[in-house]
């Protein structure tokens, strides 16, 4: 099952309640939130209190993307903040595996990110212990960039590499998804799309919502 994970990031951040219930409104499966410090990547945006906003606004889980520097400080901000699902990034932490425990200790989904040249042997020794993977197709720290076409092959041999194993741990997409290469990525191996501008930029958020849903329902 494909899940739509709507990004606030480009929302307009002065109506980002309306954001919130637009996109619940119209299927949306998760609220994908981007905290960024200002030093893993070059932007600052959100942080715990605006979570505690979202979470008030919405029944969906919030899905916490934690783009930060020694992100096991900032997990347990965010846990109480109300996030559900929280990914870290590899290339952030030393104690990866110490991490991802941490976040399944507090009941939340666990998940890594990994960086467009990440290779992803780098979570070969933790792949049993998530709940999902979240494949950057853009370089972090910006919206509205372009997919990087080289991710599709990435996302492929994601996905061969954990049915190999046996394993059930969906790929999260997140970086330039849009209405023309959607279907591409989800035949590729992505099962939750992560899309900030290509709905909040849109004149109508809760169509391309409910295309994109259309789309995935559609594939064989």
């Amino acid at each position: 099952m494909v899940l739509i994970a709507p990004s606030i990031l480009s929302a307009d951040f002065s109506r980002l309640g309306e954001a919130v219930k637009l996109a619940e409104d119209a299927g949306a499966d998760l609220i994908h939130v981007d905290i960024m410090d200002g030093h893993f990547v070059p932007n600052l945006t959100l942080g715990p209190r605006l979570v505690e906003a979202i979470r008030r606004e919405t029944r969906l889980p919030i899905d916490v993307h934690l783009m930060v520097e020694n992100p096991r400080a900032f997990v347990p901000l965010f846990h109480e903040a109300g996030a559900d699902w929280i990914s870290i990034h590899v290339e952030a932490t030393a104690h990866l595996h110490k991490d991802l425990t941490m976040i399944r200790d507090l009941g939340r989904k666990a998940g890594v990110a990994l960086n467009p040249a990440t290779p992803l042997e780098s979570i070969d020794e933790v792949l049993t212990e998530l709940d999902f993977v979240l494949i950057m197709s853009v370089n972090p720290g910006w919206g509205g960039q372009s997919f990087i076409p080289s991710c599709l092959d990435k996302i492929r041999r994601l996905r061969d590499r954990i049915r190999a194993a046996r394993l059930t741990v969906p790929i999260e997409v997140d970086g330039g998804i849009k209405l023309d290469n959607v279907a591409d990525i989800l035949r590729a191996g992505m099962e939750i799309v992560v899309a900030g501008s290509a709905v909040y930029d849109a004149p109508d958020p809760a169509a391309v919502i409910r295309a994109m849903k259309d789309i995935a329902r559609k594939l064989p």
